[in-house]
């Protein structure tokens, strides 16, 4: 039985590849989508990060905060550091050349950012050269710079155009190595003191302590002229992706169409291949071949194509994108993409699924037909 059911597999190569092919492109592209919903969805959370957390405007994150928040913030209870940042958006060369950049402190900012790794002698480098700039290291490599090369920045949001010095280079830490920052000292001064910022990384001296610190840092400004909002690096990540909109139901949207788009080509496919062989199977049935064989025969091929065509896609999808650097390619948007087994396995099952529903209504009928009229042919 599966011996004859293999042979049925490829006895029209040409439709056979074909539809393996636009079932594995299919499902190539459904399993991008779901990866990059499943990265969006869930950032890299270390335990650093979860000793972190990011005080904004309660309102919203175009509002900035005022300096003098960061003194009172390092005074409440549970406060290890705490070190202000501010999205600088910024032009290197060419609009295209998107990257995160940052204007911080640089009292407190590795104290904050503890999981950053980087050699001693260029840590202080940086903290000693006011105009010094640090980048991470899949940044770097991006645009093939060294520690000593000269990155001048044009302010888009800001009237300031920094002139910056690279002085060190970063792995891992709160990303993956995709972001720039330089001074907050510089910035402010090259907006004749500003004195504002965008948000304020905390470092806790215990997780545990994470929701009763927000909270105190939130009842500290909550009848001030800007109140604030203080939560998780993770849920302020989320946050922030948030403001896109809902990528779940755009995401959910386009691989339902998708989906749907392949079972009417599979149904296409399955009900020529079983109208060309309406005599074949008669001939089967006068041998002897019960209607439970003929479904078998027929859902077994159809669920094989799409099995097969599903499977390519997306472990095809694995193996590419685990040697293409997301962060680079995105320039920073989505910092890891990695295909989970989960997401395998979930496209092997709609594989599956499709197989067996775009065969389902000609395989039964076929399966039904009396011997007398399929050996008599096609109606």
């Amino acid at each position: 039985m599966f011996e004859f059911l293999f042979r049925n597999l490829m006895r029209n190569r040409r439709r056979a590849i074909l539809t393996v092919t636009s079932i594995a492109a299919s499902l190539f592209l459904v399993t991008t989508l779901l990866t990059v919903l499943t990265e969006l969805e869930s950032p890299p959370a270390t335990p650093e990060s979860a000793r972190r957390l990011v005080t904004r405007h309660r309102v919203s994150l175009a509002n900035m905060l005022p300096v003098a928040y960061r003194a009172k913030i390092a005074r409440v209870e549970g406060v290890e550091a705490v070190a202000g940042s501010m999205w600088f958006g910024g032009i290197y060369k060419d609009p295209k050349n998107f990257f995160p950049q940052f204007a911080s402190d640089t009292d407190q900012f590795f104290a904050v950012n503890a999981d950053m790794q980087l050699p001693e002698a260029q840590k202080q480098a940086y903290l000693a050269d006011r105009t010094g700039a640090l980048a991470g290291n899949n940044l770097a490599e991006r645009f093939g710079w060294k520690v000593g090369d000269k990155i001048n920045l044009k302010g888009s949001l800001f009237v300031f155009n920094p002139e910056l010095t690279l002085r060190a280079i970063y792995s891992v830490g709160p990303d993956d190595g995709s972001s720039l920052f330089f001074h907050w000292d510089y910035f402010n001064e090259g907006l004749n003191n500003a004195g504002f910022t965008g948000s304020y990384s905390i470092r806790l001296r215990s997780a545990d302590q994470a929701a009763a610190v927000a909270e105190r840092i939130d009842d500290l400004f909550r009848n001030s002229s800007a109140p604030t909002k203080t939560e998780t690096e993770k849920a302020f990540v989320l946050g922030f992706i948030s403001m896109l909109g809902n990528v779940r139901l755009l995401i959910s949207s386009i691989s339902s169409v998708v989906i749907f788009t392949i079972v009417l080509v599979a149904a296409n496919t399955m009900a020529m291949s079983i109208r060309e062989r309406v005599r074949e199977i008669g001939i089967l049935k006068a041998l002897g071949f019960r209607k439970a064989h003929i479904l078998f025969l027929l859902i077994g091929e159809s669920s094989m194509l799409a099995l097969s065509g599903a499977l390519i896609g997306s472990i095809g999808a694995k193996v590419i994108f685990a040697r293409e650097k997301m962060s680079s390619l995105t320039a920073g948007f989505v910092e890891r993409f990695h295909v989970a087994a989960g997401t395998v396995a979930w496209c092997a099952a709609v594989g599956l699924l499709v197989g067996v529903v775009a065969a389902g209504v000609p395989a039964w009928q076929a399966a039904r037909r009396k011997v007398v009229d399929a050996l008599r042919g096609v109606d």
